[in-house]
């Protein structure tokens, strides 16, 4: 249904009193009989409910006299000459219902009269009202929102029992499932919680020899020290850092038409993995993504982070006329995705109009994109290690960067007319470079800040030998800032974000969207407790995920339960753990482990040899020649953040898995691993079971598979058929 209010504007006094348009007590007996029921019906969902086309609400009296985008929606005591009476009879374009049967005319006679009576309303259409926003407002009714609030201090609360409680995460967990009857599934198995951490940590399964040792350890605190060495693995930032290239919408070339390579942009994906393996405090991390170049410019890590701001596409075929518009779409890319990634906020949205749903004016947003106004891609030379023998040389690198004062990068683009940047950023109206208004000065979203603090306080002097003008280190000062800043809402979403990857599903379904169209936390409670554990832990990232993981929730199996099940069908409460299956990189990857293929050597330069043997996160992303294996199975989208996965289900995957020669290598090399224990078929298959389930085989599976070993020609190649087939398992990718 197209918006009633598609020729509405706003308007100033149009609630006229109530004794200059008729008897507000018929009106509002009109409102109860009838007219709720047709606005219900026919009109609200459109306006006010599930949407707000136009801009215009008629959900409330005050969004309905309000009027929309483009003009009056009732005029009080003139019900026919009203613009909302005229589309119901056809008489102004667009009819309305859009695109349905006309109203009946007793229908329409009832609105026409409820207007001339005064409009009243006994109640709102709808529980939550959508609402047209006063142009460029915030107020600190906005800021009360359960998202840009302070962190509140919760009380860890209390419960019946001890089942399913080991720490106090679990009584947040559990004080919900009392209240409705819900119980929580029984502790997984310790064979298939090994897995769980290892898959979950670093993407990459146990040997038969650690699950042994694990399950056999039966000493006190066995499962917290499983848990703090494999936090320690190398492998740990190699997981956890493709989680945050998906948010960071990461790829090694421009895009469009001719995707050209950006050749040195992998320090970027490097910096991600070792900061995370090294914990270094979330906050740095996302300061320096943000302004390293102008925070610590003499230290590597921190140039090689700011790759975090020219991860994305970027047109490399320009001409003068495009140039400016190019580079309010690369301010754009910049500053959504920070919002997106780091906080949640669909703030592209305010790029041509403010907000519709969340408090944020289109002035804000260019004043928050005016902090890159000078940003701009480049390749620099930077040491990256001193050489061998003590000779006193130091090696050099050339890192993509994205910074302020260096040379820019410039692809099939010679005219020296196109400016790479323009020194001031304007608020555009409709976002059209055409209309520009006043010049933004910088700074940063309203509704994030608090205490009375004016952008004074995060706004930066850049010391006198420094290449860039500091404005992105105010940006990097307001957003980790917990008092007076966004840091609140940082620390929200990031560790909503951990949650998400141990689970699933955050307790924030919408990952990258913390406003009012984002789905509300199902765990409100659990998500300040766990935002605030971050905060006091020093925001290091390998402590929150030991809280989750020594946690009951964390280590219960997936039992079904028709009485639960009765009650919260879809698991909102945690009762269980639901089974997933693992991302495109991590399969390939566990392919590679368990067939001895895997060549694990950190860092460097990707490839897009399909048949490369080094872990997936180091595939070169070039966005329009993605590896085959990783689209099969879902991998994500760069051009813009990716909050959370799809995960499809679909014949070219086990297609893949059965034809793929990298299988079938990985499945030889299985062979040979079995093989290792002797000339024993029932051995060799306990064996195979062992690396790719972590299990052994059961008796009804012992018996099938040597009875199809001993019907092969050939033992050898039987049995790498069989290795095969293990492969192509359900288990092996869904691994519990």
């Amino acid at each position: 249904m197209r918006c009633l209010g598609l020729l509405f504007l706003s308007v100033a006094g149009s609630a006229f009193a109530a004794d200059h348009v008729g008897d507000m007590t018929v009106s509002l007996d009109l409102f109860k009989s009838d007219v709720r029921g047709i606005l219900v019906e026919h009109c609200v969902d459109c306006h006010g409910g599930k949407k707000l086309k136009s801009e215009f609400s008629l959900a409330t009296r005050e969004g309905l006299l309000r009027g929309g985008e483009q003009g009056t929606a009732v005029v009080l005591g003139q019900g026919k000459d009203s613009a909302l009476f005229q589309m119901m009879t056809h008489e102004l374009e667009p009819p309305m219902p859009h695109k349905r049967d006309k109203l009946s005319a007793e229908d329409i006679h009832s609105v026409g009269r409820w207007i001339d009576t005064g409009a009243a309303y006994s109640a709102p259409l709808v529980a939550n009202p959508l609402e047209r926003r006063d142009s460029g407002n915030v107020t600190d009714g906005d800021k009360d929102f359960w998202s840009f609030a302070p962190l509140r201090v919760v009380a860890v609360p209390h419960v019946k029992g001890g089942l399913g409680v080991r720490t106090d995460l679990d009584r947040f967990i559990r004080a919900k499932q009392e209240r409705v009857g819900v119980m929580p599934a029984q502790a997984i198995g310790r064979r298939k919680l090994i897995r769980r951490v290892y898959f979950d940590l670093i993407g990459l399964p146990p040997t038969p020899e650690q699950v042994s040792r694990f399950v056999n350890d039966t000493r006190e605190g066995s499962y917290e020290r499983l848990v703090d060495d494999v936090l320690s693995s190398p492998h740990y930032g190699e997981r956890w850092g493709r989680h945050w290239l998906d948010v960071a919408r990461w790829g090694e070339s421009d895009g469009f038409e001719h995707d050209s390579d950006r050749k040195h942009a992998f320090h970027y994906r490097d910096f991600v993995i070792q900061a995370l393996n090294e914990d270094m405090p979330y906050t740095t991390f996302v300061k320096w993504q943000l302004a390293g170049d102008e925070l610590e410019p003499d230290n590597v890590m921190a140039m090689k982070a700011t790759g975090f701001l020219g991860a994305g596409v970027y047109p490399t075929q320009i001409t003068v006329k495009d140039a400016e518009r190019v580079r309010y779409d690369a301010l754009d890319d910049m500053s959504a995705t920070m919002s997106s990634a780091m906080l949640g906020l669909t703030l592209g949205c305010a790029r041509c109009h403010d907000h519709k749903f969340d408090p944020i004016p289109t002035l804000d947003y260019y004043r928050l994109s005016a902090a890159f106004s000078r940003t701009v891609r480049a390749e620099v030379s930077l040491p990256i290690a001193p050489v061998e023998g003590g000779t006193g040389v130091v090696q050099t690198a050339t890192v993509q960067v994205c910074a302020e004062g260096y040379r820019p990068m410039r692809r099939h683009v010679s005219d020296k007319k196109i400016k790479d940047f323009f020194d001031e950023t304007y608020v555009l109206n409709r976002g059209d470079v055409e209309q520009k208004g006043e010049v933004a000065v910088p700074g940063f979203l309203r509704v994030l800040m608090r205490g009375g603090a004016t952008e004074e306080r995060w706004k930066t002097t850049p010391p006198a030998e420094a290449k860039g003008s500091f404005r992105r280190v105010g940006v990097a000062k307001w957003i980790t800032d917990v008092d007076h800043g966004a840091g609140n809402l940082l620390a929200r979403v990031m560790a909503n974000r951990v949650w998400q990857h141990h689970f699933g599903r955050g307790l924030v379904s919408t990952p990258n969207d913390f406003g009012h169209q984002g789905e509300p936390p199902t765990h409100p409670d659990l998500l300040e407790w766990l935002a605030g554990e971050l905060i006091r832990n020093g925001w290091r990232l390998k402590s929150l995920h030991k809280t989750i993981m020594l946690s009951a929730t964390y280590q219960q199996g997936n039992q079904r339960s028709e009485l639960n099940e009765s009650v919260d069908v879809d698991n909102q409460l945690y009762w269980k753990r639901v089974p997933r299956r693992q991302e495109a990189e991590v399969i390939r990857d566990t392919v590679l482990s368990v067939g001895d293929l895997l060549d694990d050597t950190l860092y460097g330069a990707g490839s897009l040899d399909s048949e490369m043997k080094r872990r997936a996160i180091y595939f070169q992303v070039k966005r329009s020649r993605i590896t085959n294996f990783l689209q099969v199975f879902d991998y994500p989208g760069t051009l813009e953040s990716q909050g959370a996965r799809q995960t499809t289900a679909t014949a070219p995957q086990s297609l893949v898995m059965m034809n793929s020669p990298l299988v079938r290598a990985a499945a030889t090399g299985l062979a040979e691993r079995a093989s290792a224990v002797g000339t024993d078929p029932a051995k060799q298959i306990v064996r195979a079971y062992l690396w790719a389930f972590g299990r052994a085989p059961s008796a009804f599976e012992l018996k099938r598979t040597t009875a199809f070993l001993a019907g092969q020609e050939s033992g050898r190649a039987g049995l790498t058929r069989l290795c095969h087939a293990l492969l192509c398992q359900n288990e092996f990718i869904f691994v519990e």
